[in-house]
């Protein structure tokens, strides 16, 4: 950090010359857009009787319009080390320069949020929820929103973010960054929201309980668990606002995993092919709980897929749904089609599509 004093020119009479006996100093930490502060210096007479003028410097070369006792490093400036040039003028007319030593180079500032970001919406399952970027003690030029579902899972980013099936029961909230030339990257977190609900209250309760019939070898407790996420997911008739709650005997209606040939055992009408419902019963077929269909295998639909829509169609017999064709070429179908032997030209769809939803619901 050098730096000397500058005399006068060779050419002024002694008489006019003005000699530092402090040299001024540059104080604040050199960082973009915090400002540095120079002192006048001493000049061995009474500031009343001396008047000073500034100039900046970078790297030993003036800093145009740099000329007041503050500055703000600017971009420009990273980097660089920065000085100040005094110019003392006395009443008499003597004058003088002296410079400031060099401060270390010029570094990014450090960037703080004012105010965290927030989140608004209703947090129902569909509903969009909103983030703001917060605020900043240096204003940045972008700010990147991260979106995280509690536990620290990544979900979304950006300023908006539509709920998910996953989101229900959770708490979210949002990270924003801020960045910009000359700016350290900083983080804010928001508050966590309120608990994802689900798109509707629950409107009607019923309870279940499982039985097996024949030789059943697949996991009954698996069966159990997967057939109850079935039911609480967001996608599927809790989203009509029927709750379901597994029960130890009794309920309003009887889930089974049945072996294929104990199929027509509950009804003439049923095949030992397929999954069936009669009466209080929703049986599921062992084998395509264990396989799925050859429809569905050959379009490469998961099992777990399968396993879902199997369930919803099932128990939306139960609840008084009749089956349904497909409503156009390449649409989503209907989880009331049976979509274990023909698409019919629409999609593989493991949930109640919105006209089953409203059917169920009014």
């Amino acid at each position: 950090m050098g730096g000397l004093l500058l005399a006068p020119p060779a050419s002024a009479a002694e008489g006019d010359v003005l000699t530092a006996t402090e040299r001024p100093t540059v104080s604040g930490e050199p960082r973009f857009r915090e400002p540095l502060v120079a002192s006048r210096g001493g000049w061995g007479r009474s500031p009343s009787e001396v008047s000073v003028a500034y100039q900046w410097l970078r790297a030993g070369e003036e800093i145009p319009g740099a000329t007041g006792k503050r500055y703000r490093p600017s971009l420009e400036d990273l980097g660089n080390r920065l000085s100040v040039v005094v110019t003392a003028t006395a009443t008499d007319g003597a004058s003088g320069t002296a410079t400031s030593r060099r401060t270390t180079r010029v570094r990014r500032a450090e960037n703080r949020a004012t105010r965290a970001p927030r989140v608004a919406g209703t947090t129902r399952y569909g509903r969009v929820l909103r983030a703001g970027q917060g605020r900043w003690e240096h204003r940045p030029a972008r700010v990147r929103i991260t979106w995280y579902r509690a536990g620290g899972v990544e979900v979304g980013s950006g300023r908006r973010y539509r709920l998910q099936p996953a989101d229900v029961g959770a708490t979210l909230f949002v990270v924003a960054r801020a960045t910009g030339r000359g700016l350290v990257p900083a983080t804010k977190r928001s508050e966590r929201t309120p608990r994802v609900r689900h798109r509707v209250g629950v409107s009607r309760s019923v309870t279940y309980h499982v039985e097996t019939r024949g030789d059943v070898s697949a996991s009954v407790r698996r069966f159990k668990r997967l057939a109850q996420q079935t039911y609480d997911d967001a996608r599927g008739w809790r989203s009509a606002g029927v709750r379901f709650t597994r029960v130890r005997s009794g309920g309003d209606f009887t889930l089974v995993l049945a072996e294929a040939s104990t199929l027509t055992d509950f009804s003439s009408e049923c095949s030992t092919q397929w999954s069936c419902r009669v009466g209080r019963y929703v049986v599921i077929n062992q084998t395509r709980w264990r396989h799925a269909s050859p429809a569905w295998n050959e379009a490469d639909g998961s099992l777990r897929d399968y396993r879902h829509m199997v369930v919803n169609h099932e128990t939306g017999h139960w609840l008084g749904q009749g089956h349904s064709t497909c409503p156009g070429s390449g649409q989503p179908a209907p989880v009331m089609m049976q979509q274990s032997k023909d698409l019919g030209g629409c999609t593989f769809n493991p949930w109640p599509v919105a006209g089953e939803i409203s059917r169920v619901a009014g």
